[in-house]
C-alpha cells in the first residue's frame, strides 16, 4: 500500500553513487514524500546510497543520502526508487515538491504564452504568483 501521493515530474537532477567522484545527469520520473524516482543508463544496485542533486537551482539543492530500493530495467535504460533516509526529509521534499510545481509552471507558460523562461525566471514568477498557498506539510 503507498503511504505518499505521487507527483510526476520531468525534472533534471544528477545522482551521485558512493565510488563515483562526480554527479551524473538524469532525468527524475516522479516525487513523493517518501522518495523519488529517476531514469538512469547505468544500473544502481538496491540498497546503495546516493547522493541527489537538483542543479539549476541557485545554489544547487542537495540531498546527501538517500537509499536505493528498486532498481528494474526499463527498455534501454533503468528505473530507479528511492527512499529518502533522513529523518527531517520533510523540508527538502518540501522543495523537491515546489521544484517540481515550477518546472511544470515553466513548460504551462511556454505552451500557454509561448515565453520561454529559464528554470531562475520560472522559479521567480511561480514565488511571486503562488508560494504563499503552497500547501505546509
Amino acid at each position: 500500500m503507498r503511504h505518499f501521493i505521487r507527483h510526476p515530474t520531468d525534472v533534471p537532477i544528477e545522482v551521485q553513487r558512493a565510488s563515483d567522484h562526480l554527479f551524473a545527469p538524469q532525468r527524475m520520473h516522479n516525487v513523493s514524500c517518501g522518495g523519488l524516482e529517476f531514469f538512469s543508463y547505468i544500473p544502481i544496485e538496491p540498497d546503495s546510497v546516493i547522493a541527489l542533486r537538483f542543479p539549476y537551482l541557485n545554489p544547487a539543492f542537495e540531498i546527501p543520502a538517500a537509499r536505493v530500493a528498486w532498481c528494474n530495467r526499463y527498455g534501454p535504460c533503468y528505473n530507479i526508487g528511492v527512499q529518502f533516509t533522513d529523518t527531517d526529509e520533510a523540508f527538502n521534499v518540501r522543495m523537491v515538491e515546489q521544484i517540481c510545481h515550477i518546472e511544470s509552471y515553466r513548460h504551462d507558460v511556454e505552451e500557454r504564452e509561448g515565453r520561454h523562461l529559464s528554470p531562475e525566471e520560472a522559479a521567480e514568477e511561480w514565488i511571486k504568483q503562488s508560494a504563499s498557498t503552497f500547501p505546509n506539510p
